[in-house]
């Protein structure tokens, strides 16, 4: 069965808290989607993957470029599947796609936007009510992340 977790930001931007877990995930050796619903977010979070830290290197591609199949990290705007993932995670709202093929799907969300919260609701109560084991994240304030359900 897919495990399904939201993470609530409310002390950093997904910017910030969206690399060290895909890092993780990489050092796992998963393979990973992140999807977001448009475009320009997609080739900003790509830069930022380049240059967000200066000891790191987090390899990773987008969804319209010829080696997709071959990215451990995937930047994508569809629902496909380019690169065989196993763990995806849903940002920004984005309408995620049936959970599950994947082992891991993690939706994150800000807390702050009161449109991505309520999608997030929703997503809750859907995939609730399918019958899927679900936990909640949300950050302290030291930006650590708690199990709160």
């Amino acid at each position: 069965m897919t495990e399904i977790l939201f993470y609530h930001l409310t002390e950093a931007k997904l910017e910030d808290a969206l690399p060290p877990l895909l890092e993780k995930s990489v050092e796992r050796g998963w393979r990973v989607a992140v999807q977001m619903k448009e475009v320009g977010r997609r080739d900003m979070l790509n830069q930022h993957l380049w240059t967000f830290r200066e000891d790191s290197f987090l390899p990773h591609g987008i969804d319209e470029e010829d080696l997709a199949a071959n990215q451990p990290v995937l930047l994508t705007i569809s629902e496909g599947n380019a690169n065989a993932a196993t763990v995806r995670f849903i940002v920004d709202g984005a309408e995620p796609p049936p959970v599950d093929p994947y082992q891991r799907i993690v939706f994150m969300f800000d807390g702050y936007d009161q449109e991505q919260l309520e999608g997030a609701r929703a997503q809750w109560k859907k995939l609730k009510g399918e019958g899927h084991n679900l936990t909640y994240w949300q950050q302290t304030p030291e930006g650590r992340w708690e199990k709160k359900a």
